[in-house]
Order: structure tokens, then sequence, then C-alpha cells
């Protein structure tokens, strides 16, 4: 009897694995990461140890209970998740927070529906608004800025830079943080969220994932664009109410949301048109929730929303198949 060896078609791909993109992401925020280390210290350190081994236990304890190899622990997505998950939240958040919080990414934002691939919402951001909402106060802590200073006997650590004690501060979303320099803003010396002070680096992090074409320019565009748009118009009419539009830009999780939370290929629409609108809304939501709601920041909740229309949007606005009457009609062939 002859063995057939059967495999799925196409026969053909480009080389990269789901687990290469992952860690080639990774790589892509280590910059924002070591600047965040730097900025804030050992409490910021403890948040992504605990947000990362936290994502990769539990996935390998629910792939063991769900009778699938915990090989796939390891493939990077868990990873990824929890270091998104650390770089979104405040650097002193308490342990126990991120622990909920990189649990609740796992096995409800991902496994519960079927693990990678599966899933409808961002995992990262579908926790951070988790824990926003039911621990307020913890998520809306944020510290000044304490990086070490280099001093005659070598670098200098200071009480807040070491966890031991810190005083807050308010992020540039902030109405009476307007008045910071842009060049402040733009290289994130500032209070904020873990990893979404610079936008720099954040955006030389996007570069690198559009040079490798992990990424492609629509989304990442497209957000900056419906969030940069609305805001010069706002500012223009009413500069009294409004933040400057450089400050909606260079402030926040804008470049982290434009170039690591909306591309995420998972919870994106697949076409061009629908990537367009796709990240046009999420642009758009970001700014009407910062100046209109109750949150400073609106990218999670942005990316939220607009995950839930992907469906509706792939359903309306998806690629022609190629050799359809329909694409044949439309070059004359028909």
């Amino acid at each position: 009897m002859v063995q057939y060896r059967l495999v799925s078609g196409p026969h053909t791909h480009g080389g990269e694995s789901s687990s290469r993109l992952m860690y080639l992401v990774m790589l892509a925020l280590t910059p924002v990461t070591l600047y965040g280390l730097y900025l804030f210290g050992v409490p910021a350190a403890l948040v992504w140890l605990v947000s990362c081994v936290t994502a990769i236990s539990v996935e390998w304890v629910l792939l063991r209970w769900r009778g699938v190899s915990e090989r796939s622990a390891f493939d990077g997505s868990a990873l990824l998740t929890g270091w998104l998950l650390a770089l979104s939240l405040p650097p002193s958040a308490p342990w126990w927070v991120v622990v909920l919080g990189s649990t609740f990414a796992i096995a409800i934002g991902k496994q519960a529906y079927g693990g990678l691939g599966q899933n409808l919402f961002n995992p990262a951001m579908l926790a951070r608004v988790m824990l926003l909402i039911c621990f307020p106060v913890e998520l809306t802590d944020w510290r000044a800025v304490s990086p070490l200073r280099l001093a005659e006997h070598g670098l200098q650590a200071s009480d807040a830079w070491l966890g031991v004690d810190a005083i807050t501060a308010a992020t540039p979303l902030a109405h009476d943080t307007s008045t910071q320099s842009m060049g402040s803003l733009f290289f994130g010396h500032h209070a904020g969220s873990f990893g979404e002070t610079s936008s720099f680096l954040l955006l030389l992090g996007g570069l690198f994932l559009l040079w490798r074409r992990v990424i492609n320019y629509v989304i990442p565009l497209a957000v900056l664009l419906g969030i940069l748009v609305p805001a010069a118009i706002a500012y223009t009419l009413a500069p009294n109410s409004f933040l400057p539009p450089m400050v909606h830009l260079f402030s926040g999780a804008s470049f982290m949301a434009a170039f690591f939370i909306a591309t995420d290929m998972v919870t994106s629409p697949a076409s061009a048109k629908g990537q367009w609108l796709f990240g046009i809304g999420t642009g758009l939501l970001m700014f009407l929730i910062r100046s209109f709601g109750n949150y400073p920041e609106g990218a999670a909740f942005a990316v939220l929303i607009m995950n839930g229309t992907t469906p509706v949007i792939d359903h309306f606005l998806r690629p022609t198949v190629f050799g359809t009457r329909r694409k044949l009609a439309s070059r004359g062939q028909a």
C-alpha cells in the first residue's frame, strides 16, 4: 500500500514563522523597554518580569489542561502578550495587579477563544482595560521619572529608582502639562506608563518592523492620521479647550497603539481598505476618549472597540478572489 504524506497548500511561503515574528516584535520593543528601566528602575523591572513570567506560566498550565503540547507556551506569543501588558502599565503597579492582569490576558483574552490566532480582541489591551476598570487608583498612579545619574563615583540611583520611595506626577495628556516642550514629549523624559513615554524609540521600533515586513504601513499611518487630523481641527477651533495636536501625537500610547497594538494580525482586518478604516477609526476613538471621556488615555478602549468591528469590516471589504466573475468583469474579460 502506498503511503501518502498529506500536507496543505500553498506549498511555498516566505520563510517566516509566527514564532519568529513574535520575537522580531519583542526585539523592536527592547529599546523602549530598556529606556523605561532607565527612567523608572527596579519597580518597572518587577512589573515586566512578573507580567512575562505569569503569562508564560498560565499559558503552560492551560495548554496542559487542554491536552495541547506545552511547547506552544514558548513560541513567543504568551511572552509578547505579557511584555505588551507590562509596557502599558504604570511602572509602580502592585505585583498582584500585574499577576491578575497577565492571567486574565492569557486565560480570557487568548485561551478562552481557542488559543493563538483565534482571539477576537487583543489580549494585552483586554487585560489593560479590565485592570483600569477594576483598579482605577492603582492604574493611574503615575510616578515621576527618576533616572540613573552619573556621579563622581559612578552611576547613582535614587530611592525612587530603587523602589524605596517615589513622588507622583501628571502625564503630558493632562492639561496642566501641555506646555511641555515637543522635544521632551518626543524623547519621553516624563511620567507615564512603563513603555509608552518615548515616542522616538517606539517609532524606531515601528520602522524596524516595517523594514522587516512584519507589518505594513497602512494601519500605523491610518491610526496616526486618525489622531492628528481631528486633534488639529479641534485645537484650531478651540485652543483653550483642547490639547495641541502634537501633544496627542507624541504622548501616551499613540505610537505604541499605531505600530505594536493595532497591527496585530489576528485582530485587525485583512484587506487594505479595511485596514485604513480600522486604523482611522482607532485613532479617532483615541482622540474622542482623551478629549471627552473620563480616562486620560483611550488607546486600549479604542483598539478593543475596533477589534470588535473587524469581522464586519472583513465581511464587507474583503479582497476579491482572483479568477471570480466579478474580478474578470472589472478587467473587461467577461
